[in-house]
């Protein structure tokens, strides 16, 4: 590869990243362009450095790394973030892939397949360490046989939910569907019960990220 990768460490354990440092630096396609003890610090050295790459610690001080990495991908998404942790719990692995994390692996991952990591990550292909895939496939299983909000609406709902998107007033609604305007008034009832929000602005939002209104 004849391109040089920007790499970005962010780590509040200083052992950690002279490590990393130590051993990055003697790769000839990796650049080590900035390290940083926090997060809010290395956000800060992110806009002026813009790495391709980002190491990221999870448990950090002050900023942890699930935000880190969600202000990261909003000040500089370009850059791929790989988080590299000693932690495999649900409750940081499913917040930090949500929040934008490219790759995953543990701190216990050899140097050469970190290296390796990067250069994926750089070529747009995600790592994960085996038990994050497996806890990822398996929270897909899960939501794929959960029951899709709107699946629990009649036709005559959905219809009505998509005029409401469209932003139709009632009477409206009623004139288009050949309906009365009571009708109207507890179809919209049963759309936000089925849909678990509070009102026509949130049902409008809900049609227009489900597809409902085309």
């Amino acid at each position: 590869m004849s391109e040089t990768i920007k790499v970005l460490l962010i780590d509040d354990h200083e052992m950690v990243r002279m490590g990393l440092v130590a051993f990055l630096s003697t790769e000839d396609e990796i650049e080590i362009v900035g390290e940083a003890g926090s997060g809010a610090e290395g956000l800060k050295i992110a806009e002026q450095t813009k790495p391709d790459v980002i190491l990221m610690d999870l448990v950090m001080e002050g900023m942890d790394g699930i935000e880190t990495t969600r202000r990261m991908r909003m000040i500089h998404p370009e850059g791929k973030v790989i988080v590299l942790t000693s932690f495999i719990d649900d409750e940081k692995v499913y917040p930090v892939i949500e929040a934008g994390a490219f790759s995953y692996l543990l701190k216990t991952t050899r140097a050469p397949e970190i290296a390796q990591a990067i250069r994926q990550a750089y070529r747009g292909q995600p790592v994960l360490e085996a038990q994050v895939a497996g806890k990822i496939m398996s929270r897909f299983r899960q939501k794929s046989t959960e029951t899709v909000p709107h699946e629990q609406c009649t036709n005559r709902e959905l219809e009505v939910l998509r005029l409401v998107g469209e932003g139709r007033s009632n009477q409206e609604i009623a004139d288009e569907l050949y309906i009365g305007i009571k009708t109207v008034k507890t179809h919209v009832s049963n759309i936000l019960s089925k849909l678990g929000v509070e009102d026509r602005t949130q049902a409008a939002i809900y049609a227009h990220r489900h597809g409902i209104c085309k």
